[in-house]
């Protein structure tokens, strides 16, 4: 059974990071790529962020390009996602997410989910 826990969300004054963590457990961590969504009230889950399996590739979508960066610890099956220059925009509910293929920025791709953590960017 595959389990995903995210942990480092919390409130933050705008201008300042934070640090994501996802927890992997069960299944073979190094043979999936991950990636990480967000979801503010109202609005659509979205893509933030992937990670290939062995970490040389990556993709981010434009609104954090340059501010986050996605990485990953093979042997400690971890992901993680270093948020700068944090923005109220980005206020949402932060999710990891296990991708066994396909394409990186589509939520259906992606098959095991976290519970989230929440981020709360004040201006």
């Amino acid at each position: 059974q595959v389990q995903l826990v995210e942990s480092g969300g919390g409130l933050v004054q705008a201008g300042g990071s934070l640090t994501l963590s996802c927890a992997a457990s069960g299944g073979t961590f190094s043979s999936y790529a991950m990636g990480w969504f967000r979801q503010a009230p109202g609005k659509e889950c979205d893509f933030v962020a992937y990670i290939s399996r062995s970490g040389g590739i990556t993709y981010y979508a434009d609104s954090v390009k340059g501010r986050f960066t996605i990485s990953r610890d093979n042997a400690q099956k971890t992901v993680s996602l270093q948020m700068n220059s944090l923005k109220p925009e980005d206020t949402a509910r932060y999710y990891c997410a296990r991708n066994p293929g396909g394409r990186y920025d589509r939520r259906y791709e992606y098959d095991y989910w976290g519970q989230g953590t929440q981020v709360t960017v004040s201006s």
